[in-house]
């Protein structure tokens, strides 16, 4: 990567590693863009056996990693003296197990593990240097499918004189070209452990291209092993080391218990080389009882196989998906036989269509940021949302037909009948029905009292009955049963996600992190004993959805890992200016600035529970704000930056309520209304609170509260039966700028308040998300294709003018249209919440043959 230096800092008293980016990077503003990128990623990773990245700096033409440094020798340096006897070499692969599962649990991927990648320090701690860099150097068009694929040597590294991706530690598929996982890294593992232990190199060759051709078609020798190694290891090594990587060993975690349980083994048992040495005699005493036990056994062997063609074994197989930002949309077919999921490759968010029984998937066209798949009962058409609306399309070709408006769907079903179940707003009751040919949308569930929202419809097996997800205060959140021929819904158990039926009798949902199946009894409509685990670390998003899917043959597709989001400060021209906060998978929601910008507000969720978290910038550290077990979200500060406005679900829906910004003190419900309410903007003046609230009859409309002592009579500022879903205040607080979808497709709008006597719609092309500057003369919105855009204007007392928009430039901010993701800064930078874009996301797992207990 270019030179390396140990160096002082000196504001923290600390040595560090500087490595001075190759010129390569250093002077190409894409990738060095990209690799500023990789390594924000990078750094989240926090374990102990993991070098850890510090910073990226610049000064001038120079641009330099920061690192921990680590002292001692490399594991190469060592291996310069032979092979590692086990009692020192194994406790050092458990360690890089270790760092490999870590990462692997965050989606990261080493690529280059190799020995001189690994350092041990003189304590025996084992660090492993450069993860996922090799895939940080990678060139600006790695986002698309052809760098993915690409091994890790580096045309621009070699031009320099160096190379990335060492071919002797290459995975097959890396060395071949073809997308590479997290069993690349334990081909690696494999590879290293080999050479450990025997002390010399598996794969060898005159030239790069030969040892790349040896790693292709040599199998590694596994006779070099010394004799006392367990048995464990060598099963270890053999599953490391398969070619075909679907045969290969699945997990860092596995390697590392396989390691734990060798190391467990007392240390006189005797090798299997042992046996040579046994007597003649007794050798043939022991044949003539082998020959009875083989025929035993072949007797066994046939039940055996009886057996398992009736009850075939549980296996877990990894799909490998394209880069994405959205990697918990993703759906089994109803027939078991192909995937859909969401993918970004090649720089647009769009539904990939991927059979089970062919290696690629193909993007199908027309897609265009879509979210959320479902499939038809037949597997030959899928819904998905995209720009304000359902849509469908035939997989066999075609472009997608518009089935109903949805602002921002959160999830459907389809059922043999031809009925699609949808919800077409978050936070608008109820969950909606509609032909599968399109129509006007009828409503299937109805207002509950202290419901807050219905998402996520599931239909079961008959077509009529289906689950749903109402997100509300902990005592009635949870997964409900309702039917198409009406009657009352009915709570079945509390969840952190949305539920899926398992045939023929199980319930599965999120809880803790965990994929959980609980057996319902859908005649009592009940769920019955304890929930039995699937999986560990499945993802989950904020708004409620789990990130797995079931097809009618009993398949379960899941992914680990979450939607990563983090705080970016950037400029005016799009320039990343400083990262505010690491990228996390809790999620740091509706960033609002505190008056005097040293602290912000955010809402945060943490073990499925979300809250109002304060960050302060000045400090780095991060405080909770509010304690309620229901859901708080959504702040606003007072224009003196002594409270905090936010929503809470503690009453049931979401109500409005301010509490002191120093904690102490009450929180304060102000208003009331059966509806959904959450706060947007508080006028400069202190006068107003600026709110969103949801109507049955007139759907999202925008109103203002007073806040002074007295009448607290709300004021209309937009009450249409379109939907309008986030405001803001003028600085002057005399003009409101709000989102609306009146003519169609969210635009912006500015008019006067409070007095409505006019108003200008100052976008063209979609917006959402409106800021003001803070001199009043611009105002900032998020267009349809996720660009930050500009509107110069001019107000005065009673009069209003704009000049067209421009773009400043394209953003990757997280998707949530009731409330602003980004905040402006009085010195004009932009402080944005943008979704991480997985470049090598977790994969899918497939699970089959899964038996309940």
């Amino acid at each position: 990567m270019g030179e390396v230096y140990r160096a002082r800092d000196t504001k923290l008293n600390r040595d560090v590693a500087i490595k001075i980016l190759l010129p390569a990077v250093a002077n190409d503003p894409d990738r060095l863009t990209r690799f500023s990128r990789e390594a924000q990623v990078l750094a989240s990773l926090n374990h102990p056996n993991i070098a850890h990245i510090y910073g990226l700096e610049d000064a001038g033409d120079v641009r330099a990693l920061v690192m921990e440094l680590v002292e001692g020798p490399t594991l190469a340096d060592r291996l310069t003296r032979g092979a590692l006897p086990l009692d020192e070499g194994l406790p050092i692969a458990k360690q890089i197990a270790e760092a490999l599962e870590a990462a692997h649990e965050q989606g990261i991927i080493h690529r280059d593990l190799k020995p001189a990648n690994v350092k041990v320090r003189p304590d025996g701690t084992v660090k492993v240097l450069d993860f996922g860099l090799a895939k940080a150097m990678d060139s600006a068009g790695a986002s698309s499918m052809s760098a993915m694929m690409s091994p890790t040597i580096s045309i621009h590294a070699t031009q320099a004189g160096i190379i990335l991706g060492t071919a002797a530690y290459m995975s097959p598929e890396q060395a071949a070209g073809k997308p590479v996982d997290r069993r690349a890294d334990l081909w690696a593992f494999g590879v290293v452990l080999l050479e450990m232990l025997t002390g010399r190199q598996v794969f060898v060759g005159e030239t790069v291209s030969h040892v790349v051709a040896s790693v292709l078609k040599d199998a590694p020798d596994l006779t070099t092993l010394p004799p006392d190694t367990p048995a464990v290891i060598r099963r270890l090594l053999r599953r490391c080391l398969q070619k075909d990587r679907t045969q290969r060993l699945q997990s860092a975690g596995d390697a590392r218990l396989d390691i734990e349980e060798a190391a467990s083994e007392p240390s006189g048992t005797t090798p299997a080389t042992a046996i040579r040495t046994v007597h003649r005699t007794r050798e043939r005493i022991a044949w003539s009882a082998a020959l009875a036990a083989v025929v035993v056994a072949a007797l066994v062997i046939v039940r055996l196989r009886d057996a398992q063609r009736v009850q075939p074994s549980e296996m877990r197989v990894e799909i490998t998906t394209p880069a994405t930002s959205a990697p918990l949309d993703f759906a089994l077919a109803p027939d078991g036989r192909s995937l859909v999921f969401v993918a970004s490759a090649g720089g647009t968010q769009r539904l990939w269509f991927r059979p089970l029984d062919k290696a690629d998937a193909q993007p199908l066209t027309g897609t265009d940021d879509a979210t959320l798949p479902f499939w038809s009962p037949d597997s030959r058409s899928v819904a998905f949302f995209a720009s304000g609306k359902l849509k469908k399309i035939d997989i066999s070709g075609g472009l997608p037909q518009v089935l109903a408006t949805a602002a921002i769907g959160r999830g459907g079903s389809w059922n043999a009948d031809g009925t699609i179940l949808f919800s077409p707003l978050a936070g608008i009751d109820p969950i909606m029905r509609i032909p599968a040919t399109g129509g006007n949308p009828t409503p299937v569930t109805r207002a509950i009292p202290g419901h807050a929202s219905h998402r996520f419809p599931q239909f079961l097996p008959d077509g009529r009955r289906f689950l749903f997800y109402v997100q509300s205060n902990p005592d009635v959140q949870g997964i409900y049963l309702a039917s198409l021929d009406g009657g009352e819904a009915k709570r079945l158990t509390a969840a952190d996600t949305d539920g899926l039926f398992l045939r023929p009798d199980r319930l599965l949902f999120v809880s803790q992190g965990r994929l959980v199946a609980q057996r319902l009894d859908l005649t009592r409509g009940e769920v019955l004993g304890s929930a039995e685990t699937l999986a560990d670390h499945v993802a989950q998003s904020a708004f409620f959805h789990g990130a797995f899917s079931v097809s009618d043959d009993g398949r379960i597709a899941y992914r680990a890992g979450g939607e990563r989001t983090q705080l970016v400060w950037y400029d005016r021209t799009g320039k990343l200016v400083a990262q505010a906060a690491p990228p996390d998978t809790q999620g740091l929601l509706a960033p609002e600035l505190s008056p005097d910008g040293n602290r912000v507000a955010v809402d945060r969720t943490v073990e499925a529970n979300r809250d109002v978290w304060l960050m302060d910038l000045i400090r780095n550290s991060l405080t909770r704000f509010t304690f309620d077990p229901s859901v708080d979200g959504f702040p606003v500060w007072s224009p003196d930056g002594k409270r905090i406005a936010f929503e809470s679900t503690r009453h049931g829906r979401y109500g409005l309520y301010v509490k002191p910004s120093s904690l102490v003190g009450a929180e304060v419900a102000i208003g009331d209304s059966p509806n959904n309410r959450w706060p947007l903007d508080w006028s400069k003046d202190a006068q107003f609170l600026l709110y969103h609230e949801d109507d049955s009859k007139t759907g999202s409309d925008v109103w203002a509260l007073p806040m002074t002592e007295g009448d607290r009579k709300a004021i209309a500022v937009a009450n249409t039966r379109s939907w309008e879903l986030t405001a803001a205040f003028s600085p002057d607080g005399r003009w409101v700028a709000y989102d609306t979808n009146e003519s169609g497709q969210f635009q912006i709008v500015v008019q006067p308040f409070p007095n409505p006597t006019g108003k200008w719609q100052i976008s063209t092309d979609g917006g959402t998300a409106p800021r003001w500057a803070r001199d009043g003369k611009e105002v900032y919105f998020v267009n349809a294709e996720g660009k930050l855009m500009a509107a110069p204007v001019r107000i005065a007392a009673s009069s209003f003018d704009y000049d067209a928009p421009v773009p400043l430039f394209q953003t990757r901010i997280y998707n949530n249209v009731y409330k602003q993701q980004y905040a402006v800064a009085a010195d004009g930078r932009f402080l944005i919440n943008q979704v991480m874009e997985e470049a090598s996301p977790t994969p899918i797992t497939l699970l089959l043959n899964w038996k309940a207990r």
